[in-house]
């Protein structure tokens, strides 16, 4: 079905995280991105036993790699500002989510950078090292088995991240138990183009130097609203944005990027659903 790709969408915990599992299969995914709880408030529910026991049951026997599965962090947290008691909860949220991925036994969790708030871009990374070391240590025993993975951004104003050289020097700082989640949308809209087969190769051989392939564990991969350098974090469906079909597929074809799994974070409207856009995906795989 996904021509040896795992390859899937964000889906629904509505009513219960192990859903989550049944809505992936629903639509065809071998890979999958959640939620562990609201996205949008700082109340986070323990997760109930029950529940758990269910998801990893249903993993288990859904033939999807467990390795092809990840939480998102939800959007609130700024790991990167400066201290403030949003800050604070944003270090307790990041020590929650790495808690509640290891109970699940998700081995990934992706987080946003954040802003440095204009304190400057090596204050912002201070703040963020901060921030994975203490939510680290707190989460010790139950969170040791979860990757964080850090998400490249678009480039917007006193964002951290955005380019690959930074994203070396946070995991230079983070040490083990840390890797990347390239955006190609994000990756696009911050000046690293992806529109043809040559750009790939550049832009992947740039990552490779800066940073090293082996950092990256994940793919989120999005077309894009925005133009190349346009700093704009607007997603589009696969092969309709700026992106295109081409650069798409040749990036699905590199063979850095063939084995890794990918979760697409496309739109759902008019213009396609989720199982459109996985069509889409194997068409420009051929």
């Amino acid at each position: 079905m996904n021509a040896g790709y795992r390859v899937g969408f964000h889906v629904s915990i509505a009513g219960g995280i192990s859903n989550s599992v049944d809505n992936a299969k629903g639509i065809g995914c071998s890979a999958f991105q959640i939620f562990s709880r609201n996205p949008r408030g700082w109340a986070a529910k323990p997760l109930a036993t029950t529940d758990v026991a269910a998801f990893k049951d249903k993993l288990a026997k859904s033939g999807i790699d467990r390795n092809a599965t990840v939480i998102h962090m939800p959007y609130l947290p700024n790991l990167s500002g400066p201290v403030s008691e949003f800050y604070v909860k944003s270090v307790d949220t990041l020590a929650g989510e790495i808690l509640r991925a290891g109970e699940l036994g998700i081995p990934y969790l992706v987080i946003h950078l954040g802003s440095h708030m204009g304190k400057g871009a090596k204050a912002g990374i201070d703040q963020l090292v901060n921030a994975v070391t203490t939510a680290r240590d707190r989460s010790k025993k139950k969170g040791e088995s979860v990757t964080i993975l850090l998400e490249n951004n678009a480039g917007q104003k006193n964002s951290i991240g955005a380019n690959f050289e930074e994203l070396r020097t946070i995991l230079d700082r983070l040490g083990s138990g840390a890797g990347v989640c390239i955006d190609t949308c994000h990756a696009f809209a911050s000046g690293y183009d992806l529109s043809t087969k040559d750009s790939v190769e550049k832009t992947v051989e740039s990552f490779d130097e800066a940073v090293g392939m082996k950092e990256l564990k994940f793919i989120h991969f999005n077309d894009s609203k925005g133009a190349l350098g346009s700093n704009l974090d607007r997603h589009e469906h696969v092969g309709l944005g700026n992106i295109g079909k081409a650069g798409m597929a040749a990036l699905l074809k590199h063979k850095a990027v063939a084995s890794l799994p990918i979760v697409m974070e496309t739109p759902i409207d008019e213009k396609r659903d989720d199982p459109a856009n996985l069509k889409a995906f194997l068409d420009l795989v051929g």
